[in-house]
């Protein structure tokens, strides 16, 4: 199994521990800690509640006639309609295919598998595969929800048990019709989004190399590295003051260099870092973001970001030289944003609990 440790240096064993009990072991000098089965159970139970909950739902569907402006969340996208919106429905399977790939024991197993077994079946994604193909869809969810699913399917692909088999051979023509979205589109992209939300380019394009890589779907990953380099490889003095905006729950200039090191090699990849984020911008990324109000669905964006922020941070860290000396600060300042969000994943507010967790285990789990 793999190993889930993550290196803590701000928080003291008895803290974490009254926060989150049981939830992780921390060892003796707080230097690290685990996702313990209980916390892998906590996490699974958080979309499980949701997978087949059809309402309240944001579908962000462009309606063409009465016929397809009355349907139900449920009758546009039967695979992937729970969990407030689409993207958030396929983050949460990979969540619970990612947690159960990890603990084979979870006491949420059975049900874990009846439920993506319910919902990814060849009629479903069928289905979805019409969804796509209709006249004003074809751009749906494009890139975020792209991404999540071609991480969905990476995921699948990597485990060898025949519940994963079948769903995966079901989700594979969804994400065959991706790709070749996605291919058409990547020439046509002149400028990126930068934004801190769901269209942000270069996040898109993270879970797409990754996927390309493990699939070696070379013609997809030379077009995404041609991409990457053509929007991004110029880029100089990240505006990395402005963040985060009120709704982030991605940084745009953490997303961008979490892209370019793995499109550059260390040596480049170092050097253009050094000239995107100058040594004030990376200590006001370090600061933690204030999230007021984890029951507005829009200011809970922050608590995604603290995971994101981190993921990014130590992936960063991780391709920078072992003498340089942003990586010891990138690699606290992660630790201190997964820690500051983690107890509050389960808020008890909907608009955080549908989708948090699965970025903390994203966060956990990417190392």
């Amino acid at each position: 199994m793999r190993k889930v440790w993550i290196f803590l240096f701000c928080f003291s064993a008895e803290t974490v521990m009254a926060q989150t009990p049981a939830y992780f072991t921390v060892n003796k000098d707080s230097s690290r800690f685990r996702l313990t089965l209980a916390g892998a159970s906590h996490l699974a139970s958080l979309p499980l509640k949701c997978l087949q909950q059809e309402y309240p739902n944001k579908t962000n569907h462009t309606a063409t006639s009465d016929s397809d402006q009355l349907q139900t969340p449920k009758q546009q996208h039967p695979a992937f309609y729970g969990c407030f919106d689409w993207h958030s429905s396929v983050h949460g399977h990979w969540m619970l295919v990612s947690l159960l790939k990890q603990f084979p024991d979870l006491p949420e197993a059975q049900r874990i598998r009846t439920a993506i077994g319910k919902n990814i079946n060849p009629e479903n994604i069928l289905a979805e595969i019409r969804y796509f193909e209709g006249p004003l869809s074809r751009n749906y969810e494009r890139t975020y929800g792209w991404a999540w699913l071609l991480h969905l399917q990476q995921e699948l692909l990597s485990w060898n048990d025949a519940d994963a088999i079948r769903w995966r051979n079901s989700l594979q023509p969804l994400c065959d019709s991706i790709i070749e979205r996605w291919q058409q589109f990547l020439p046509k992209q002149t400028y990126p989004n930068r934004t801190g939300v769901h269209p942000n380019t270069a996040f898109g394009l993270v879970f797409a190399l990754d996927y390309a890589r493990a699939t070696h779907n070379i013609s997809f990953e030379n077009a995404i590295i041609r991409s990457a380099k053509t929007l991004f490889a110029k880029d100089t003095k990240a505006p990395s003051k402005w963040e985060p905006d009120g709704t982030d729950f991605l940084s745009p200039s953490l997303e961008e260099a979490d892209l370019m090191r793995r499109v550059l090699d260390k040596p480049a990849f170092e050097k253009w870092f050094s000239a995107w984020i100058d040594p004030s911008a990376l200590l006001h990324l370090t600061q933690l973001p204030i999230v007021s109000d984890r029951n507005d669905f829009q200011i809970v964006h922050l608590d995604g970001l603290c995971f994101s922020r981190s993921w990014c941070m130590k992936g960063i860290a991780g391709d920078l030289p072992d003498k340089d000396t942003r990586k010891p600060i990138l690699l606290r300042a992660a630790i201190r944003h997964l820690a500051a969000s983690l107890p509050n994943i389960a808020s008890g507010s909907y608009g955080g609990e549908h989708w948090l967790a699965s970025f903390a285990v994203y966060a956990l789990l990417n190392e």
